[in-house]
C-alpha cells in the first residue's frame, strides 16, 4: 500500500467506515421547524486509489435504525407512506466520480465533489456531496484512519416519497428539501 500523491498519508486501499464513530444525519422542515434525526446502522467502505480522482466508495443504510427521537414519528417514517420500510429496507449510495470542489473561499481543509447515485424505495438518482477530508491518524489501537464531512440536498419528491398533509394557506406538515450530513472515519483494512 502506497500514499496518495495528492494526500501524505492517505494510503490506497480499502478504508471500512467504522460506524460507531460515524454518522448520518438528516433534517427536514416539519410543520414550523425543523426535524432532525439520524440513521444509526449503516455500513460501507472506501477504496481510496492511487490517483483519489478513481477513488470509489458505498454505504448501506438500514431504515428501519431511523432515530428522530420520537418513537411515534419514526414509526411513520417506516411506514408504507413514506420509507416503506418492508418493501425497501435499505438505502444505497455508490460513488461514481471525484473531482476537486471550487468553494469560492478558502478552505481549511481539501474539499472534492463526490458524485454518487443514490438508492431510496427502489428510485436511484444522481447525488452530489460536497466532501471535506480531515486527514488521516493513528488511533490507540495502531489502526490509521481518516476522517471526511460530507453533506448534500435532495427533494424526497425525487425518490416517489409523496407523502404530506396541507395546512392553512399553502403550507404543508413535512418539506420536500432534505439535508443530509456525513461524519465519517474509515479504518484501513490490514493487508
Amino acid at each position: 500500500m502506497t500514499e496518495t500523491a495528492a494526500h501524505p498519508g492517505l494510503t490506497a486501499g480499502m478504508w471500512s467506515i467504522d460506524p460507531a464513530h460515524s454518522e448520518i444525519t438528516f433534517s427536514v422542515r416539519h410543520l414550523m421547524t425543523t426535524v432532525r434525526g439520524s440513521f444509526t446502522e449503516f455500513r460501507g467502505g472506501i477504496e481510496i486509489a492511487g490517483d483519489p480522482f478513481l477513488s470509489t466508495a458505498a454505504v448501506e443504510i438500514a431504515i428501519e435504525s431511523i432515530d428522530t427521537r420520537n418513537t411515534e414519528r419514526d414509526a411513520h417514517v417506516r411506514s408504507s407512506e413514506i420509507m416503506d420500510v418492508e418493501h425497501h429496507p435499505t438505502m444505497t449510495f455508490t460513488a461514481t466520480g471525484v473531482s476537486p470542489a471550487r468553494t469560492g473561499r478558502r478552505a481549511r481543509h481539501p474539499r472534492y465533489n463526490v458524485d454518487g447515485d443514490l438508492t431510496i424505495r427502489g428510485v436511484t438518482r444522481p447525488v452530489r456531496l460536497l466532501t471535506e477530508f480531515h486527514g488521516t491518524g493513528v488511533d490507540p489501537w495502531g489502526g490509521l484512519r481518516a476522517g471526511f464531512t460530507a453533506s448534500t440536498r435532495i427533494l424526497r419528491s425525487d425518490f416517489g416519497i409523496r407523502f404530506n398533509l396541507p395546512l392553512q394557506g399553502d403550507r404543508v406538515v413535512l418539506g420536500d428539501e432534505i439535508e443530509i450530513g456525513l461524519e465519517i472515519q474509515a479504518v484501513l483494512a490490514e493487508s
